[in-house]
Formats: structure tokens, sequence, C-alpha cells
């Protein structure tokens, strides 16, 4: 089907035209034939006349999602016959030839936007049938637009497009690699890389300037909503001489606010994106990705119930922890059921509970009001900014479980209330993180998202710090943009001194040889004068899925994965021969 069908201007009508495309729909009105010829610019009605005798004895036995080729003169519909609601609705093509290319057996899953929709699972086990609706196919061509969006972008700053490989060394990134067997080398593995994040320092050391690519990166995590099993994308990039987190973001800040406004045709909550420090960010929000489009921000408490007679507050309070707060703007409309489910989401997260307060008609309504004196309640209502018609709801233990229930509370009560809107986009840049965090199956200090990252101080900041505390103090040039309560990009000034990195994993223990042995290369690289560098990944699906208002990443890849990591279009994984298992020097322990 030619794509001047997706205009109806008078130059196209009496014209001869060819068309081919799948067959949407069949209407057999007795005299005459109506077909509606479907291909990924749109849908054409063709108009099969008895005269036409070889074309109409073929239309008699064509059906649904039939590939057919005809030719035939553009005709104006004629009064009362024309449909406003698609482009092609005021002509139709009168045939003269027709042509079956194929057949199809009944569809399994729908391929029209309308009616009811297929499963998930069924349209991803005939995902090449599900492309064929207009919503996909609509997709496919934004996503390719997208692309080139990113790349204009990239190329008018004089980045230089680099592939690095696929077949990678294993590295601590954070996540889980995906192994590959070396069949010429038994027993050793190459690992599908996490990031192109070793070979794209390399290439600064190599005398790149600005490095780019939209790469392919592999990580064996658990599946979620906005998180691809196994294999997703990224605008990956590095620049040479640059040794502050500043340059990276002012550069490629105004490329995610042209994608927010010029591509996607949304409004920017702020011009200006704030930068906020990954602690501010958790004290606030309870979240280092906040959703920044509503307020609600998390308040402290602690100091002003200081001498409550309350036990649960004073007893946490006695104990180390902290009470802090929410006010939920028109939360006193709450049901005592809807409180119970969120009560739920509390505990999961791990509250002891839910407590809150009430505003109604200038009283506290709650369970607890009885415990608390009428300052501490004056007080709570002043510190949470609360009005009548509101309600504030309680987080009390240690100060990382408080901010991980409130956080994920403040979220759910946004979806709840309808905060969230899907016609703004709001961006931070999260900075500052911690260089060390604290592994608690583990016991022990780890590293805090990637070895690679400068801490802020250097090599005197990392010899100066002994005790846990100390080394969990240490910050790091590392930043995170976040949209709408998504994390779209991590990124950091690199650590390319060799003295700088032996520190780094000598204050977690580990010896000079474990660090030659995992980053050999980097290492003896970095001895032959690397410059100071710095980059940062985007996450490419996961922005797509916030600019085009889809709440499952899934709906924004050609051929994903379902939510158990199982392509069941191409049954993978899947077992494998014995042979290539004793080729690979490979055995299966069947427990």
């Amino acid at each position: 089907m030619s794509r001047i069908f997706t205009n109806h201007t008078p130059e196209y009508k009496t014209k001869t035209v060819s068309v081919s495309g799948w067959v949407n729909n069949r209407r057999d009105h007795g005299g005459l034939i109506f077909i509606d010829l479907r291909d990924h610019t749109g849908i054409v009605q063709l108009v099969i006349n008895p005269e036409q005798a070889e074309a109409f004895s073929l239309a008699e036995t064509v059906r649904d999602e039939y590939v057919l080729c005809a030719e035939g003169v553009v005709t104006e519909r004629g009064e009362g016959l024309k449909n406003p609601n698609i482009p092609t609705g005021e002509i139709e093509i009168v045939v003269e030839n027709l042509t079956l290319l194929n057949k199809s057996e009944p569809l399994p899953v729908a391929t029209k936007d309308e009616g009811q929709q297929s499963g998930e699972e069924l349209r991803l086990k005939y995902r090449y049938l599900d492309l064929r609706r207009p919503t996909m196919q609509q997709m496919l061509r934004k996503r390719g637009d997208y692309y080139r969006y990113i790349r204009a972008y990239m190329d008018a700053r004089d980045y230089l497009e680099v592939t690095t490989p696929i077949l990678a060394n294993s590295s601590p990134e954070g996540a889980r690699d995906f192994l590959v067997p070396s069949r010429v080398h038994p027993g050793k593995f190459y690992a599908l890389p996490q990031a192109p994040q070793q070979f794209k320092q390399l290439l600064m050391v190599g005398g790149v300037h600005k490095y780019y690519q939209l790469a392919t990166c592999f990580r064996d995590e658990d599946p979620r909503a906005d998180r691809l099993y196994g294999d997703f994308y990224q605008l990956d990039l590095e620049m040479s001489f640059v040794d502050d987190g500043e340059v990276v973001r002012s550069e490629m800040e105004p490329l995610i606010k042209q994608l927010v406004t010029d591509f996607a045709d949304l409004e920017l909550t702020s011009q200006d994106i704030p930068r906020i420090s990954y602690r501010e960010a958790m004290d606030k929000y309870g979240s280092d990705k906040p959703d920044l489009r509503f307020g609600m921000e998390l308040v402290d408490l602690t100091s002003s119930l200081a001498s409550t007679e309350f036990g649960v507050f004073k007893n946490t309070i006695l104990g180390g922890g902290v009470v802090k707060a929410i006010c939920v703007k028109d939360g006193a409309s709450l049901s005592r059921k809807q409180i119970d489910q969120f009560t739920d989401i509390a505990k999961a997260e791990g509250a002891g509970g839910l407590a809150y307060i009430k505003y109604e008609s200038g009283e506290s309504v709650s369970p607890i009001a009885k415990f608390l004196t009428e300052a501490e309640l004056d007080s709570i209502k002043s510190v949470a900014s609360a009005q009548d018609g509101d309600a504030v709801f309680f987080g009390t233990d240690k100060l990382e479980t408080v901010n991980k229930v409130l956080g994920r509370l403040r979220g759910e009560f946004a979806t709840h209330f309808n905060l969230k809107d899907p016609s703004k986009v709001a961006l931070a840049w999260i900075v500052d993180f911690p260089f060390y965090e604290w592994d608690e199956a583990n016991k022990r200090v780890d590293f805090g998202h990637n070895p690679f990252s400068l801490p802020k101080g250097g090599l005197e900041a990392l010899r100066a710090a002994e005790t846990d505390q100390q080394k969990l103090a240490l910050v790091a040039d590392q930043y995170d943009m976040v949209m709408n309560g998504y994390e779209i990009c991590s990124g950091a000034v690199r650590n390319y001194n060799p003295e700088v990195m032996y520190e780094a994993f000598g204050v977690l223990g580990y010896d000079r040889s474990y660090v030659e042995d995992k980053f050999g290369a980097m290492l003896s690289a970095f001895k032959f004068g690397a410059p100071p560098h710095a980059g940062c990944a985007f996450g490419v699906d996961r922005i797509f899925m916030v600019l085009t208002d889809e709440s499952n990443i899934r709906n924004v890849i050609a051929f994903p994965k379902n939510g158990s990591g199982v392509d069941s279009m191409m049954s993978s994984p899947s077992a494998i021969e014995g042979s290539q298992l004793s080729e690979l020097s490979l055995t299966i322990n069947e427990e």
C-alpha cells in the first residue's frame, strides 16, 4: 500500500494505483464486496464489482489477514459514505485486478486495537502477529524516529559512535552476569556485558575524545514492569578530559528536555532541572528516584515528639530511631478499608503497622490521638502543614526503614489520588551517591554501585577511612537522572588512577592481585597516560516507556521476554543436545 493513502488530496482521485496488504475485514453486500486493506501506513477501502468476474470470484473467498495485491482506480466515495475516522475515509479503490499473495489460518490473537484484546502471554507467544496491530506499528515507527533523534543530537556534538564487544569478561557491575562457555578454552567463560563500562574507558585512553553507542546490555535480574529481563538498550557515552560530573549533566540535559517537549510533545514541570543529593532525596522523598510531579514530602517529627509518652514513638526514639510522616491532601476521605490496604503495603516494606491522624471539622481523628498531648497534636499538624480534610501517616523505626516505607506509600497515595499527570514530565539529577554501602546479607561494607567511580577526595579520602562509618560516609562523583519516578540514567566521573583503584578495593579487603586479575586491562591502560574522563548511560527503553505513557516496558519492545524471563515465541531458554554440552566441556547437574 502506498504511503499516499495516508492523505486524501484531490490529485490522487481517478489515478490507477497498486496496493498490497492484509485483509482487515471483508463485507459482502450482495452486488458489491468491500475489503478494508491494511499495511503499515493505514487502511484503504477496496470495492470489487461483479463485472470484474475474476477479482470478484477471488474476493468471495478471502478472509481476514489474507495477503492481497489490488490494482484499481482511486475514486471519491459517495455522499453519506465517507468515513471521517480514517485518513483515507474520503476515497476508495475500485478494483480491476486482485491477486492472492498468501492465505492465513484463523488467528490466535487479535490484530486490531478495537474490541477485546488478547492476554499478554498469548500476545508474546505470537508477537509477530501482535506487531500487526496499529498501536504496535506506531510504536515501532516512533521508536525508529526516537533513535534517529538521539543519533542526530550526539552526532551534532562530535560524539563518535563506536561499537564494543558482546563477548567480554565477567566483572562486578551489581547484577548477575550471563556466562558463555568457551569451546576453544575448556573450563573458561565469556560474559555478556552488563554495560560497555571497561571498553568505553579504554576508548578514552585510546584517544577517542567523545564516544557513544546505542548499546545492548545484558543483566540476569528479575524482570518487572519497568525493567526487561536479559537484554536491554542504553545510550552509552563517555568524554575525555572531564573531572566534574556537571560537565556531563549540562551536555546531556538538553537532549532529554528536547525528547520530552519536541519529540513527545509533553510538558516539563520545570525548565530548571534540580540537583538533589542522594541524602536529601532519601530524607525528603524516601527514594533516590523521586517522582517530582507532586509534593507530599516526608517530614521529620522526631524532635517534635522527643518527650512523648506514646509508647510506640517513645521507644523508637529512645532506641535511636526516628518518627517521620507524610501529609496526604484529601486523605481524610480514605475509608477504613482503603487505609487497611495502605497498611498492608507499609507492612510489606517492613513497617509494623501504619498510624495515622485525620483532620475533620477542626478535630484530630485517630486511634492514637488519645495517647498524644494537645501540644504534640498541634506540633504534628503544624510541621506536616496539614489542614482540614487531610490525613497524616506516620513511619517509626530506624531511618532506612522509615524512608523506605513512606517512600513507597508516597507513590501509592499519589496513584490513588491521580497525582501522576501523564502529560507532564518531572526531571531531576540525583548526585553525590555513597561510594560504599552496607551489605546486610554479608554484614560488610561493599561498593554502592560499581568500582569505576571516583570518590570525592580521591586517594587521601580513601586512606583516611578506617572505620565502617567513615567508609560509608565517602561520596562518589556519581549521578542519576530520574524521570517521573524512574531512574533513566546513571553516570560518574571515572577512577582513572591505578593507585586510587587499588586503594578503593583495598579498603574492602581485596589485595592488588585480585584487582589485577579482574581489571588487568584497565589497570595496564591507566599506567600509560589515561586522561580524566566521565560519562553516563541512559536507559532508552525506560525513557521511551515514559514518553509514550506506557506502564509496562514490554509494550515498547519488538520482541520482549515475559515476566518470567521466558521467550515463549522462540521457546527460549531451552535444553541443548548432549553433544553440544560435551563440546563445551559441560555437564548438567540434574538436581
